[in-house]
This record gives structure tokens, sequence and C-alpha cells, in this order.
């Protein structure tokens, strides 16, 4: 892949990926249905590395899918388009803001991003909830949901939802619970 393409890809994903880094997964899912070098299971193990690790989600995945396409420095160029719009529009939006921030337009305009935004996030949900529990190739549909998974999802949903610890004891809960019943 070359590199102009892979930071055109990641500047379209910064321009539209409204939301933060969960916001950037149903257009990452859409590179993957495009490019051999990406994949709904590599996004699924990108996903759970970048958010069990330090830095904003969306960049950790951009520099993944970027590693994987044309290693260090497509790393580094889809990091710098997944950026370049959003540093761009808040260097513009910060200047004009401030004279602008009492506008009725301008008030509308964030309460259409805000739904938008949730419906970004919710598909990106629903991806991660399909690539982690669902199981495309089961012979018959009613064994599409993976048992063990969804158990365990329903597990964390339940203690994270009862007592709202700091998300690094769940992410080395299901890491542990993965490596002893052998995910």
């Amino acid at each position: 892949m070359s590199l102009f393409v892979l930071y055109a890809e990641f500047l379209k994903i910064g321009l539209f990926s409204i939301g933060g880094g969960l916001a950037t997964l149903p257009f990452l899912f859409e590179l993957a249905a495009r490019y051999d070098w990406l994949s709904p299971e590599k996004l699924g193990d990108f996903l759970a590395i970048a958010q069990s690790s330090p830095g904003a989600m969306g960049m950790n995945m951009a520099a993944q899918s970027g590693f994987a396409a044309a290693g260090i420095p497509g790393a580094f160029i889809a990091a710098l388009g997944l950026v370049s719009v959003p540093i761009l529009v808040i260097i513009i939006a910060a200047r004009m803001l401030e004279s602008v921030k009492e506008s009725r337009a301008v008030g509308a305009v964030f309460s259409g991003l805000r739904p938008a935004a949730a419906g970004l996030i919710s598909a990106a949900g629903f991806g991660v909830w399909k690539l982690s529990l669902y199981d495309g190739a089961a012979p018959v549909w009613y064994r599409a949901l993976r048992p063990r998974e969804a158990l365990l999802f329903t597990v964390f949903f339940a203690l994270i939802w009862k007592f709202q610890k700091h998300p690094i004891v769940y992410i080395a809960a299901a890491g542990i619970a993965g490596v002893v019943l052998r995910f």
C-alpha cells in the first residue's frame, strides 16, 4: 500500500469520525472490507491492544492499522493522517468560537453533532459486539452466538455496571480470564 493512499484514507477517517476513538471503528471496518492488509479479526485484536495501551484509542488504532499496511512508516503516516484535519479544525474553531460562542447557529451545529457522535459510537459498539460475540461461520443461526464470550461479556457488563471500578481492573481481569479459560 502506498503511503499517500494510507494518509488519504486516515485523513478521511479523521475528518468524519466525530466523537473520539470509538467513532473511528465504523470507518476502520470499512477499510477492512476494501483492503487485504486489514481484517475484522485484526481490528478486534487492535482494539483490545488500543484500549489497554496508554494514549488516545483512535491514534493507537491508526498506528496499528498503518503498521499492518506499511510497517513503521505506515504507522506514522496513518496517525498523522488521522490527526491532520482535527488539529486544523481545533485551531480554527478555538479562534472562531470565542467570537461566536453565544450564536444560535453554533449551538444548533453542536446540537446536531452530538447525536451524530452518539450514532457513530453506537455503531462502533455494535461492530465490536459482533466481532467478539458473533460467529458468522456457525452452521445454523441459533449457534451463531459464542457462549463463552457471551457469558464473559455478561459478567463484565454486570460488574462494570454495579461496581464502576477503574477500567484497568476490568482489562486485567479480562486478560486473566482469557488465559484461564483459554479463549
